[in-house]
Order: structure tokens, then sequence, then C-alpha cells
């Protein structure tokens, strides 16, 4: 039986995981980093966070989101990045459940802008949700696959090197399979 490593798509699924969350974490930063106030707003709006934490995440979130997804597109410190990348999501998926159940009426603030909805308008719950949920999915599949093809961990030997086994069976460095023996 072959490992879910061993097949030839995983590296270049893993590549788009990355390039897909990077570009949605580089949009996101890069829409808030301009107005820090309206971050900061949209933290607030959420009601979980004590004030001055609230503003310490509002200006320093998309700084973090630029910054990880600019490591994705790299594909340096993709583990990391994508553990990151995970957290985050986890987080969004959680404040917005959480707001939803309490009967808040905000905006998201994902993508800029945020804070209390304006009478009329509707919050979209239910689809930032599953958005982010998606995202999570993508970040999980990239921490265990990393780093994916034209990733500078790879180029710099930062990643073990994976080989298939005499039983085509795809194992790391250091699995009881002596380092000498050929495949």
């Amino acid at each position: 039986m072959r490992s879910l490593y061993a097949h030839p798509a995983v590296p270049w699924v893993t590549t788009v995981a990355r390039l897909v969350l990077a570009g949605v974490l580089i949009v996101a930063g890069w829409l808030k980093i301009g107005t820090p106030a309206l971050s900061v707003q949209a933290v607030q709006a959420y009601e979980l966070l004590p004030e001055r934490v609230a503003t310490v995440v509002g200006y320093g979130l998309p700084l973090v989101e630029i910054v990880v997804g600019v490591l994705l597109v790299a594909g340096l410190l993709t583990r990391v990045a994508g553990a990151v990348s995970a957290l985050l999501m986890l987080a969004f998926v959680v404040g917005i459940a959480s707001a939803w159940a309490r009967g808040l009426r905000i905006d998201c603030g994902c993508f800029g802008g945020g804070g209390k909805l304006a009478a009329g308008q509707s919050p979209s719950y239910f689809w930032e949700i599953l958005r982010d949920g998606g995202l999570f999915l993508l970040a999980a599949w990239t921490v265990r696959f990393a780093p994916g093809r034209f990733s500078l961990d790879a180029a710099l030997g930062l990643v073990p090197a994976r080989r298939l086994t005499r039983d085509d069976e795809l194992e790391e460095p250091g699995d009881g399979v002596d380092q000498g023996e050929a495949a």
C-alpha cells in the first residue's frame, strides 16, 4: 500500500494550498494595514478581548497576515507559516461563531472595514465560517505535507528529504531504516 506522501500530486496540492492561503492573507492584511483604526474597531466589535488587547491585535494582525502570506508564497518556514495560518483561521472561525451565537450584528472585518453593521445590513456569518473553515483545512494540509513545489525550504535544504523504501512506502528519515540502505 502506498503512502499518501508518495502520490505525485501531493506536492502540487500543497503548493496550491500554500498559494491560496498566501493570497487570502496578503490581501486581507494589505486591505487593513492602511487603516489601522478600522482594524482595531473590527477586533473590538467582537467583544471577546479586553480593549487594550483588542487594540494590540487590531494593529498587529494586518502585519502578521502579510508576513505569514509572504512566507507561504516563498515556501520559507512553510510548516510554521502553515501552523500560524491554521491558528489564525481557527481563531477567526471561533470569533465569528461567537459573534453569531451572541446575536452581534457585525462585519467580520476580514478584508478591511469591520465593526457594527448599519441598519438594514445582514451579517453573512455562515459563509464567513465556511470560508475560514476551508482555509483552515488548506493550512492543515500545508502543515502536514509541507513544503510543496517551488519552496525555499526545499531549495535551502531546510526540510528532510523523503525517499521511497523497497515496499514503495514513503518514509521520513529516521523512521528506522538505515540511512545507508539503498531504496
